[in-house]
């Protein structure tokens, strides 16, 4: 018998994403162009995350801003010729970077599909990108409240809404949107709920805009059965991305990919980050040391718009550069709170096809 997937596909405005499947950004440097490209071949939307994606490139050391610049377009250009014409290609642009209208700036001139963005809440994205330009924007939102403060603010001083939403629950890996309080007690919590009223609550700006706003639910999407139960609730498609790291082209290093293969339940924690969010991380040599004193900061990397180095806890962009390079103990390893369950490598297609056949 032949397995079909049985979803839809992902309609946002006039572009579709045959796979109603969204890889999750993940800085620095594990989400670029190889992991993009190969996700949006298999129909899906592969998504490259801006956060000192220059990190490797000539210069980096003196010049921050240009690099990651120069990184933006360089990897935007390659992960659309590796989709070959098939699904969409976009950045994960977080709101607390220091050269984040520059960074969103950049990404559309690039082309890119689709920016969505995070880790604080992007009031002024309508205002970077031109509605004409094509390039489709999306909020990532945690609570009834930021989406509607969100959608009332475009509205107001933009005249615009949503092409889309990301609702991210509390078991998303990086920065998360939620108090460490509602983290550790997160089986209390009815995030099923707070999906239903955020779809509940953009409806007005569906009536209003005369347009479909799709809605995207992420965090703890791991397998086919969580796929149909966000669309049971009401999504339009998931966010995934732990799962892309144990793939041959994720684009960390091998290092980095046996961690996440390595990785027990009892290893992934909650930090905090200097971004000012909680996070969810693998325990390490750098989370230990942290947990008793802060790690003194020696160099600053510009990258967060409220960074003070004197007094943060750990300079982020080091610890993940660090990882991404292998140094998993002393670096910093996001992961998503499923990440115990992952086994063994893969790759994106066999991943894909997984995710989206049943019988």
């Amino acid at each position: 018998m032949e397995k079909q997937s049985g979803l839809k596909g992902l309609q946002i405005g006039e572009r579709t994403a045959a796979v109603p499947i969204i890889q999750g950004g993940m800085g620095v440097g594990v989400s670029r162009s190889r992991l993009a490209g190969a996700v949006a071949k298999e129909g899906g939307i592969g998504i490259i995350s801006t956060a000192q994606i220059g990190y490797d490139e000539e210069g980096f050391e003196s010049d921050q801003a240009a690099c990651n610049l120069r990184a933006i377009r360089k990897h935007i250009r390659k992960a659309k010729e590796l989709a070959q014409g098939n699904g969409l290609v976009g950045v994960n642009i977080m709101v607390a970077l220091k050269h984040y209208k520059e960074h969103v700036r950049e990404a559309v001139e690039a082309g890119a599909d689709v920016i969505i963005s995070g880790a604080g809440l992007p009031m002024d994205l309508p205002g970077l990108v031109p509605e004409e330009c094509g390039t489709k924007i999306a909020p990532i939102v945690s609570s009834k409240r930021a989406a509607a403060l969100i959608l009332k603010m475009w509205d107001h001083h933009y005249q615009r809404t949503a092409d889309f939403l990301v609702i991210e629950g509390p078991e998303a890996g990086g920065h998360l949107g939620f108090s460490r309080e509602q983290l550790e007690h997160r089986e209390e919590m009815d995030f099923d709920r707070e999906i239903r009223e955020i779809i509940s609550c953009k409806k007005e700006y569906e009536e209003k805009f005369s347009k479909k706003i799709p809605v995207v639910v992420a965090g703890g999407i791991f397998d086919r059965k969580d796929i149909d139960h966000a669309i049971s609730l009401g999504a339009d498609g998931v966010q995934i991305a732990s799962r892309f790291v144990a793939t041959e082209e994720c684009d960390a290093s091998q290092l980095y990919k046996d961690a996440y293969i390595q990785a027990k339940e009892e290893e992934i924690q909650l930090i905090q980050s200097p971004v000012g969010m909680p996070g969810r991380a693998l325990r390490n040599h750098l989370t230990e040391t942290v947990a008793e004193g802060r790690i003194p900061v020696k160099k600053c990397y510009n990258c967060l718009e409220k960074c003070n180095p004197a007094k943060v806890p750990y300079c982020i962009t080091k610890a993940l550069i660090d990882a991404v390079k292998g140094d998993v103990e002393n670096g910093l390893v996001f992961c998503g709170a499923n990440t115990g369950r992952i086994r063994e490598m893969t790759t994106v297609k066999e991943l894909m096809a997984e995710l989206t056949e049943t019988w």
